[in-house]
């Protein structure tokens, strides 16, 4: 998950499609926790075999034939495997998506926690209005979303009343945009502390800008420090419990756009951390 200068100055629909859980355009598209008393399922033969960390339930869920060939030509530089072993999400938890866009993480997320658990799947007006509506309750009416619940929310209060106790809360390539959107983000973060079950996770993916960049460029080139962004989730009482590797690249100089839409030929290799914070 990867995303000029000026977004004042491109089609907000451009914006939204690059950043963000949705389908395409964008090339885009978060240790150990004790999970909830729930049950699990047993791989059977037919499912692929894991590979490193990957348990093999979560292998075969991505690996699903009846998946949208869109959402498919995404996994690449997703890695949705590596993500969702990472997060540790399971059957049965109760999970929330911020930003959930068009839904490729979202879906990923209701087929993993099954028909036993449920998933809140966040969107604001802009988004929906902007990009989102169409793809997104297309999305919700097939018969694998029937565990999602559809959250209209803005970013300030992103989760309703009703979304307690959740297992894990998660963002995808969407933090640094509720910088420009102008969100309390103090608020956004406490709300879901709040949401979230003791020992619950806050799962963040976004690409990384310069050492003492800090928010500056979120409009410019698409990024957060990683640094700041620690510092923000903290401050509303989490605290990070571990950090993974499969979406980094040394090599990425951060000084380019990581939009889709500009990136060109270095679209989906941006360095990107992926944080896992937890509510104490």
């Amino acid at each position: 998950m990867r995303l000029l200068p000026g977004y004042l100055l491109v089609p907000l629909a451009a914006l939204v499609v690059a950043c963000g859980s949705s389908q395409p355009p964008a090339e885009t598209a978060k240790t150990e926790e004790t999970p909830p008393q729930t049950t699990t399922t047993t791989p059977t033969a037919e499912k692929p075999a894991a590979s490193g960390n990957i348990p093999a339930a979560i292998a075969a869920i991505v690996a699903a034939p009846d998946r949208a060939e869109a959402d498919r030509a995404l996994d690449a530089g997703r890695k949705p495997a590596e993500l969702l072993a990472f997060l540790d999400i399971r059957p049965g938890m109760k999970v929330a998506e911020i930003a959930a866009g068009g839904g490729y993480t979202a879906e990923l997320l209701a087929r993993t926690v099954g028909e036993a658990g449920k998933v809140y799947g966040q969107n604001s007006k802009f988004i929906l209005e902007r990009f989102a509506e169409k793809p997104w309750a297309e999305r919700l009416q097939k018969p694998v979303m029937k565990n999602v619940v559809r959250v209209d929310r803005e970013f300030d209060e992103p989760l309703p009343p009703e979304a307690k106790e959740l297992d894990a809360v998660v963002m995808v390539l969407f933090y640094h945009d509720t910088i420009w959107m102008k969100t309390d983000r103090d608020k956004m973060n406490k709300t879901i502390f709040q949401a979230l079950r003791p020992g619950g996770v806050y799962g963040i993916v976004d690409h990384s800008a310069k050492a003492g960049s800090g928010t500056s460029e979120a409009q410019t080139t698409h990024r957060i420090e990683e640094k700041t962004l620690r510092e923000e989730v903290e401050r509303a009482g989490f605290k990070l419990a571990g950090e993974a590797s499969f979406l980094r690249n040394e090599k990425d100089t951060r000084d380019w756009n990581a939009s889709p839409m500009k990136a060109g030929e270095l679209r989906g290799t941006s360095d990107r951390f992926v944080l896992k914070f937890v509510k104490p």
